[in-house]
């Protein structure tokens, strides 16, 4: 079978923003958005996604972080739904269970061509703190929103516990990409369409 490798790109006055992604990739990657966390972040969803990943974002970083994160998870979204094609014999569902040093996270995707986001459990100083300077974590839970909606996936993001900003962070990361990985597989055992309605 042929590698599935999607790609999409947005322009607006506040990003420019082109992402390839090949889900039976091996975990290489090419990320430049301007924001160093971020690169790291999204390297960690290549390496445990195993996905061959090209990232090039321009954003008005100058005034804030929020445009180039929310903008880059809307192109990925479109570039993973590019590469599914239409969905025939994949699993469909993946849940990843991660730990990071105190933290926790689970992560259950269900590639449903229904959008829909749920998020529980982050502690309250995820609401301001920062990291490295220009990574705002309340933005967490904005990219895993729209990366959920323009994948037209359903996926429940849920921290059991969990202290330091940075590892609750990577660790949903981390977790998102191992569920999505599972849920994007090939299953030799479907024939088509994972759903009894012969469409997802």
């Amino acid at each position: 079978m042929a590698d599935r490798i999607g790609t999409a790109e947005r322009v607006t006055s506040e990003s420019q923003i082109r992402i390839e992604i090949n889900l039976d990739g091996s975990g290489k990657s090419d990320i430049s958005t301007g924001l160093p966390f971020f690169d790291h972040m999204l390297g960690a969803f290549s390496t445990h996604g195993s996905f061959d990943l090209k990232i090039h974002a321009q954003g008005d970083i100058e005034i804030d972080a929020h445009h180039t994160v929310e903008d880059t998870a809307i192109v990925l979204g479109r570039a993973i739904a590019d590469a599914l094609g239409d969905k025939a014999g994949i699993r469909r569902f993946g849940s990843q269970l991660l730990p990071m040093d105190e933290t926790l996270v689970e992560a259950v995707i269900d590639i449903s061509g229904r959008p829909y986001f749920v998020m529980n459990g982050e502690p309250e100083n995820m609401q301001w703190q920062v990291i490295g300077g220009h990574y705002a974590t309340v933005i967490n839970r904005h990219f895993f929103e729209t990366l959920a909606t323009h994948s037209a996936t359903t996926l429940h993001l849920n921290v059991r516990y969990g202290r330091d900003p940075h590892h609750i962070t990577e660790a949903e990361y981390k977790a998102v990409a191992r569920a999505l990985r599972q849920a994007v597989e090939s299953d030799p055992r479907v024939k088509g369409i994972p759903s009894t309605k012969g469409a997802l």
